[in-house]
Parts: structure tokens; sequence; C-alpha cells
């Protein structure tokens, strides 16, 4: 009986052969890479990477999708966990991890954090998600697209987006273009603030009015904030700010007792 998407799992069946080739070609896997894939959906990337790879784990909240990819496959060569990706602990399914998915585009951003928390863990992640999304990511300091988003990722990955996917490569088709992107963490020499905690909590407030100075938006704490040795100028919004001077703020912030 064919599967019918449902929408509430945001379900987009990847289709186009072509476009199921490129994406593994560009991840490039190997036999005894320890791969998981996180929503596998109609096995459209699940298939070619058992080609190559000798085990993959599969993320697969559908009970229906998950009990056929149980029957499509012996457990030796397929590892089915029924599981919802945001309450999965990755750092359970080994070392070295190259994620990949075709992510649901209702729950990419939370996922995508989810998923840092265990980046030591992880070697690569080639992900297929909404086209705005992965602009965002991969957006520099002074872009419209720069966000909260590409300053926490930034500080833990390197990101390339690689190619967009259009619609009808889906069925049903989504009302947005796709693309692909590739991340890699940064390893223990990167810069790394004092703490993550008071790092997040600068960023988040930063963007919550992006339009606005950020002078003006950071005002309880301006006054414990070097400007001038971060290179921040008076009329700076969040949007021109880089991962490293926001970095370097919370950092003045512990330092000050402001942020913990």
């Amino acid at each position: 009986m064919a599967h019918q998407a449902r929408k509430r799992f945001g379900q987009h069946f990847l289709v186009d052969e072509g476009v199921i080739d490129q994406i593994v070609r560009a991840i490039g896997p190997q036999a005894a890479d320890p791969m998981v894939e996180i929503g596998p959906g109609l096995s459209a990337l699940t298939a070619p990477l058992l080609e190559t790879v000798a085990r993959l784990t599969v993320v697969e909240l559908d009970r229906d999708l998950a009990a056929r990819l149980r029957h499509a496959w012996p457990a030796q060569r397929l590892n089915v966990v029924e599981a919802d990706a945001l309450t999965v602990d990755f750092s359970g399914l080994g070392d070295a991890l190259r994620i990949v998915g075709n992510l649901p585009y209702n729950i990419s951003s939370p996922l995508l954090f989810h998923l840092a928390q265990y980046a030591d863990a992880v070697k690569d992640q080639h992900f297929m998600l909404q086209r705005e999304v992965i602009d965002r990511m991969v957006a520099q300091p002074g872009s419209s697209d720069y966000s909260r988003l590409s300053v926490m990722l930034q500080a833990r990955y390197a990101m390339e987006k690689l190619f967009d996917v259009p619609p009808e490569a889906f069925d049903p088709p989504p009302k947005v273009m796709s693309s692909v992107v590739r991340m890699r963490p940064l390893g223990p020499e990167r810069p790394r603030p004092h703490s993550e905690q008071a790092f997040a909590a600068v960023v988040t407030r930063a963007f919550a009015q992006r339009r606005k100075m950020l002078r003006r938006v950071l005002a309880d704490w301006a006054a414990d904030i070097d400007w001038d040795a971060l290179g921040v100028a008076p009329t700076d919004r969040a949007e021109t700010v880089s991962p490293a001077q926001f970095m370097a703020m919370s950092d003045h912030l512990v330092k000050a007792g402001r942020l913990s």
C-alpha cells in the first residue's frame, strides 16, 4: 500500500533520482562509516547508502515507515530507532558520526540546535533543508540573512551550501525551494566563550530587536562591555557583529559577574 505523506510530520518524500545521486555523491559514504540518517521516509537515501555502508542507523518517528524499514532490511544492516529526532541522544550512536537527512522543515532549527550538543561525536552532517534556512545558516555579518542561527551554528561548525533542490523533486512538492548543506564541526582549537550559556543569552537578546542599535538593545549590560576593544561602533546592529565578537562580549559580561 502506498504511504500517504503526513502533514503533521512535515513529510515531503524525495523522488528525483538525479538529486538523490547528487546528494549521495556529496556525502561520499564509505563502507565502515558510522552513518546515521534522520527521517529516512520511503528510503530515497537509505537504499543507496546501504549499497555502500555496512550498517546504517535511521531515526524515524512515523511508526508505519519504521515498520516498512524493518521489513525491508535485516537488523544487522539497518538499525531503526523509532523516535522523535529531537529526543534522541546521538552520543549513544557512536563516535565520528556521519549524519545525513532530508529534515522536516517544521522542526529544522530546533533540530539543528539539538544536534549541536553532540558535535564532538560528529565527523560531518549533510542535510536538505528549506533554502531560506540554509541561507541564514551560512550568512556572513552584514547580510540581511545573518541571524541568531548564523552566529550560533558558525561558532560550532564550518558550513557550506552545496546546491539547490526544486520543489518538483519531492512528492508532495513543498511550497519552497530546498538546498543541501555540509556541516563540519570545528575542532577543539576553535574559539570558545567562557560560558556557552552566557554566549547564547547575549546572541538571543541581540537579535530580538535586530533593527535597533546593539548598545541600546543590550543597554542593561552596556557599561560592562568594552565596545572599543571589541571593535563594535555605537551605531552597529546585531547583524554586523561576528561570532567572535559576540563571544568576547559575553566573556566581558561573565568577567563582570553579570552573566554566568
